[in-house]
This record gives C-alpha cells, sequence and structure tokens, in this order.
C-alpha cells in the first residue's frame, strides 16, 4: 500500500465498518425503544476506527472516513425503522417482527435514501449557508487525528471537557442536563422556560452560529413562551390537576403544541423544496455532465471530490428497486381484510410506488437539508415521519374511500393502517438515511474521500444493519414487550417494559387519521405561522437577513431543553464574532487573525461534540446491562435544586472557556 496513494476501501475497513454498525444499530434499537432517542454513530465510530486501524501498517484517515460513514448507517436505519415499524406490534396488525418483511422494508428503505442522496450531495455541500455542525465535527476530528500539529490539543481539550461534563450528567446525574423554571400564575396559566445544558447541544449551536439560533429561538417564543401559557389559560380544567406546572408544561407541548410544530414544518418543506428546485434541477444536470465527461474522458478525469455513483447507475438501481416495493406493498394490498378489488388493487399499488419515490425524494431532501442547517442528531426525524404518516394515511383514505369494497369497520380500518406503517416506514428510512448520508458526505468532502466509495460503503452498512435489525427487535419485544403490548401466550412486567414512545406516537397519529379525529386546527395554525414566517423571511433578506421557516418549526417541535442548547450556542458564536471584529478594527492584520481565532473555535466545539457523543455510547453499556437509566445516579431525588444550579454553572463554564480560549489571543 503507498502512503502517497492512500487505501479507502480496504477489506479491514469494510470488516470493521460492518461489525460497528451492527453493534451500534443492536445498541440504538434497544434505546429507541426505551427512550425514544438514538445516540449518534458517526463520531464515536470515527475515534473507534482511528483506534484500532492505528495498529494496523499503513492505516489512512480515509480508510477511518469509510468505516465511521459505514457505521452510521446502523444509527440511521434504526431512528427510520424503528421508531414506526413497531407501531404494527401497538396496533396489533403484527405479532411478531417477520424477519424477511422487516429486512426487505428496511433494506429498500435505507438504499432508497442512499441514491436520493446522490444528486442532493452537489447541491447541499456547495450551499454556504448550511454549517454541517455535525459533519464539520466529524472531518475535523479525523483531520486533526492525523496531523497532531494544528489544532490537535483543543481537539482533545473539547473532547475530554465534554465526556467530563455528559458522564456527570446523564451518568452520575449529579450535573443536570436542563433546568425547569415553570410556575402556576394564581393557578389561571402557565409560564416558564426550561434550560439546556447538554455540551454536544451548545457546541452544535456554536458551530451553526447565530442565524439559526434566533430563527429556532422565534418558534420558542411561539410554541413555549406564548403558546403554553395561551392554551393553559384558554382550557382552564389542565390547572385543576395536582401535576407540576412543568409536567402540565409538557403534556401541554405534547398533546397541543407539537402539532403546530408539524404543521409548521409541513408548510416550510414545501417551501424549501420550491427553493431547491432550480438548484436540484442543477444538481442533475451537473450528473449527467459528469456522465458525459466519463464517456469522452474517462472516470478519472473528473475531480476526485466529484465522482458520485453515476447517474446512469443510481437511475438503474432505483429501478430494480421498484420490484421490491411492488412486492412489499402489493402483500399488503391484496390481503382480504382490506376488501379491495383486483382493479383498485393495481390502482392501489400504483399510487403506493409514486407516492414512496416522490415523497421520499421530497422528505430525503428535507432531511440533509436539515443535517446542514442544525446537524443530523437534531434534526426532526420523528417529525417528519409523522409528515409522512400523515400524506400516507390521507392518500389511502382518498382512494378507499371511492373503493367499493373498503367500509369503516375495525377490520378494514386496521388493515389500512397497517399499510399506512408500511408506506411511512419506508420513506422515513430512506429520509433518515439521506440525513445521515449528506453528513458523512460533508465529513468526507473535508478530508479528500471519493464520494461513490462512501456511497458504496453506505449501502453494505444499510444490508449488514437491515439483516441484524429483525432479530433485535423480535429479542426486545419478547424479552421485554413493546408500547404496552405483551409477546402472544405471556404477560410482561408494565414496569421493564419498553415504552416505544415514537412508535406509540406514530401508531396515535395513523389510527387519528383513519377515524378522523385529528387536531387539524392544531395542525392548520402551523400552516398560518409557516406563512407568516416566509414572508417576512422574504422581507428580511432584502435587508441581508434571514428566519429560516424550517429552523422555526424546529424549535417549535423540538423538545425545550434541546432548542434553548442550540439557541445558548448560537448566542455565544455571536459574543466571540463581536470580539474578534472589533479588535480586527482596532489591531493590525497581524495581530488579529479571526480566520485562525474562528477555527480554533470549531476545534473546540468539534471536540466538545465528540466526547460528549462517545460518552454517551459508553454510558449505554451499563444502562442496556441494569434496564435503568438511573444505574450510576449519585446525586439523590431531593437535591434536584443543586443539580440544576451545577447545571448553569457548568454550561457558563463551558461557555466562557470557548470565549476566552477563541479570543484571548
Amino acid at each position: 500500500m503507498s502512503s502517497l496513494q492512500p487505501s479507502e476501501i480496504s477489506f479491514r475497513a469494510v470488516l470493521l465498518a460492518i461489525l460497528l454498525a451492527v453493534i451500534l444499530a443492536a445498541a440504538n434499537a434497544y434505546l429507541g425503544l426505551k427512550v425514544g432517542l438514538t445516540i449518534s454513530a458517526s463520531i464515536p465510530a470515527a475515534i473507534l476506527s482511528m483506534g484500532i486501524l492505528r495498529f494496523f501498517k499503513n492505516s489512512s484517515i480515509l480508510e477511518s472516513n469509510i468505516v465511521q460513514t459505514g457505521a452510521s448507517a446502523g444509527e440511521a436505519l434504526v431512528a427510520g425503522t424503528a421508531f414506526i415499524l413497531p407501531a404494527l406490534i401497538i396496533l396489533h396488525y403484527w405479532q411478531h417482527f417477520d424477519y424477511w418483511q422487516t429486512v426487505i422494508i428496511s433494506l429498500t428503505g435505507g438504499i432508497l435514501g442512499i441514491l436520493f442522496s446522490i444528486p442532493l450531495r452537489r447541491i447541499l455541500l456547495a450551499d454556504p449557508t448550511l454549517r454541517f455542525p455535525e459533519g464539520t465535527a466529524i472531518g475535523q476530528v479525523l483531520k486533526i487525528s492525523q496531523d497532531t500539529s494544528g489544532n490537535f490539543k483543543e481537539l482533545i481539550q473539547g473532547g475530554l471537557l465534554g465526556a467530563f461534563v455528559a458522564l456527570f450528567q446523564s451518568g452520575f446525574q449529579i450535573i443536570a442536563d436542563n433546568f425547569p423554571l415553570w410556575f402556576k400564575i394564581k393557578n389561571k396559566f402557565i409560564f416558564g422556560f426550561t434550560f439546556g445544558f447538554e455540551p454536544a447541544l451548545l457546541a452544535a449551536g456554536y458551530i451553526v452560529g447565530i442565524g439559526v439560533g434566533l430563527s429556532t429561538l422565534v418558534g420558542v417564543i411561539i410554541g413555549w413562551v406564548l403558546g403554553i401559557p395561551i392554551f393553559s389559560y384558554l382550557h382552564p380544567f389542565t390547572m385543576s390537576t395536582h401535576q407540576s406546572a412543568f409536567s402540565l408544561a409538557t403534556t401541554i407541548w405534547q398533546s397541543s403544541i407539537r402539532p403546530i410544530g408539524v404543521g409548521t414544518m409541513l408548510v416550510g418543506g414545501l417551501w424549501t423544496m420550491v427553493l431547491l428546485i432550480k438548484p436540484i434541477i442543477k444538481g442533475v444536470r451537473s450528473s449527467f455532465a459528469s456522465l458525459k465527461t466519463i464517456k469522452e474522458s474517462g472516470y478519472t478525469s473528473l475531480p476526485k471530490h466529484e465522482r458520485d455513483i453515476p447517474i446512469n447507475y443510481n437511475l438503474i438501481l432505483l429501478g430494480i428497486l421498484i420490484l421490491p416495493l411492488a412486492y412489499i406493498l402489493f402483500g399488503f394490498i391484496k390481503h382480504p381484510g382490506l376488501g379491495l378489488a383486483v382493479n383498485i388493487q393495481i390502482v392501489t399499488l400504483f399510487i403506493g410506488i409514486v407516492f414512496i419515490l416522490v415523497t421520499g425524494f421530497f422528505f430525503s431532501s428535507l432531511c440533509g437539508y436539515f443535517a446542514g442547517l442544525i446537524g443530523s442528531s437534531q434534526s426532526p426525524i420523528s417529525g417528519v415521519s409523522l409528515s409522512i404518516l400523515l400524506l400516507a394515511s390521507l392518500t389511502l383514505l382518498a382512494i378507499f374511500n371511492w373503493a367499493p369494497g373498503f367500509t369503516h369497520d375495525t377490520k378494514h380500518l386496521l388493515e389500512g393502517e397497517g399499510l399506512a406503517i408500511i408506506i411511512g416506514t419506508l420513506v422515513s428510512s430512506s429520509c433518515a438515511i439521506t440525513n445521515d448520508t449528506i453528513q458523512d458526505l460533508k465529513a468526507g468532502q473535508i478530508v479528500g474521500a471519493t464520494p461513490w466509495k462512501q456511497q458504496v460503503i453506505l449501502i453494505v452498512g444499510v444490508i449488514a444493519s437491515a439483516l441484524i435489525l429483525a432479530p433485535t427487535l423480535n429479542l426486545l419485544f419478547n424479552a421485554y414487550g413493546i408500547g404496552g403490548i405483551s409477546p402472544p401466550g405471556r404477560h410482561m412486567d408494565p414496569a421493564q417494559m419498553l415504552s416505544a414512545p415514537q412508535a406509540t406516537l406514530m401508531a396515535s397519529l395513523v389510527a387519528g387519521t383513519f377515524k378522523h379525529n385529528l387536531p387539524w386546527s392544531l395542525i392548520s395554525i402551523g400552516f398560518v405561522v409557516a406563512i407568516l414566517c416566509i414572508i417576512f423571511d422574504r422581507v428580511l433578506q432584502k435587508h441581508g437577513m434571514r428566519l429560516p421557516v424550517l429552523a422555526v418549526g424546529v424549535g417549535i417541535y423540538l423538545p425545550l431543553d434541546t432548542s434553548s442548547g442550540l439557541i445558548l450556542g448560537g448566542v455565544a458564536s455571536y459574543f466571540v464574532e463581536r470580539t474578534l471584529r472589533k479588535r480586527r478594527s482596532i489591531q493590525s492584520e497581524k495581530l488579529v487573525n479571526p480566520i485562525a481565532a474562528r477555527q480554533h473555535g470549531l476545534t473546540l466545539a468539534c471536540g466538545l461534540v465528540a466526547g460528549a457523543c462517545l460518552m454517551g455510547v459508553v454510558l449505554a453499556i451499563p444502562f442496556t446491562l441494569a434496564q435503568s437509566t438511573d444505574v450510576l445516579r449519585l446525586m439523590p431525588t431531593h437535591l434536584s435544586l443543586l443539580a440544576g444550579l451545577l447545571g448553569v454553572l457548568s454550561t457558563l463554564g463551558i461557555l466562557g472557556w470557548v470565549y476566552h480560549s477563541v479570543c484571548k489571543k
């Protein structure tokens, strides 16, 4: 192996990528069903691959990048599949996870996401407004690990601090990761705020900057600062309960504020796609232009960073995937429980395939955009999945309403709900994979990787993860039960059962759509919010400012501790930039180098993200073994106020340390 031309796809890299993809997929399946969250796999996989490959002669940064790219597919596939597919168990549509059906569904959806990302790469990675906080962090971690001069010291410092704080937050729980401050005002309405202190969120907010932070703040003000007090005042019955103000606020947000966020993101997604149409067409044309160059001058005539899987191969693979799509859908459409005539079955099959391809590309584009806007881990995949399921359910209802064999009895409705879940899983898994793929391709761009090689290893990672996902889900279902449902013939302990919050939410949405009891008034408010944001954004653009409507929707939809962490990080980046500008205006250029200072700050932030994420993976081991996230807890529950105070101090300390480190020179 020549040191001048380091290998990218080697046997050891592929083997390690598959191994890590399987391990991280299985671990995240448990966490996803237990608490409704998954751990970002890219940074831990990058660090693990670097550590393992150091034992091999002539290992390269490009091999490490290949490993993290393939390994991250496991976590992404879980986020897209395991958050929705268990809804079939909760709805009593399935009695267990059928192995081959689960494999084909997850595999087809995952590969669709990779194929969708190929033309999107040229567009999104070239957009200067997208900062790709996690993709940048992964690239910097890989790059700096190779060059121990440069900013390696800052990366290590940030990583150690992020891991230390995450251990004391999520593990020992001595430091709170959030601080809720909510009050009942004269028992008439609720008012308050929740501050988030997770170092990974603070660092992600620092990387994306003040623009996205302020747009997210607008969403927080609409949903939390104004929405919850107004709703609690208009519905005084909520105040009669003995719940704390914070518990009431959380309940109101889940039932009445999140639907507004879903509506905002739906319209915001449509508007974003309108804005992306021209770049997408340009990207597709560029892909065909590259194909022409390949035919005339050979593949090596293309610059290395432009060598995607050729667009003709992409279209061929897309055409081939129509066969498993048709096989999956027709297996459910022809079920006697739906009672559809043959001609209606064919129409439903055709519309289903078109729906998956069209909405899959649409929402995959949005998820790729989210990865660039706020990062892959913070992307509202569950919100996107809710939107997909809503559209799928409405589309199927429109077909079934004029189908003579379909009635609105319980059996027919259940079969329709099951078909909607299957379609939603296929689209959602493609979106989650695109969200992850675009992030990985950004990291590859930073380290000089070849895109097509990353795309190939992603397919390998999806295949390996799909094969292990079904037995993992069955194992967890048989061991614990899922979402209040026990395996056939058994009664599981409700206290130990996996709550599957995301899948429960998806099942409720689909059932509500088919039974015509969705909160359309709340979703419509989100439509209005999005339209107003679009108008304001157009006005602000004339003054050199922006109000991204999707960032506003994220602020409404995400938990407040998540949004506030991003906002605090964005505010910190603003003060750093302001200080650098002031010093540059009063000192000579030789004394103040803003580019070097900004890179210094980004490296610290990347280290914080890396350390916190890696600690999350480490803590998943004792949490899984003990079946509890409190197994390492040291802080007594009655001292939660002290933990909150330590959370405030740790956040101020992290942000102050970043500010001082960047600006002291």
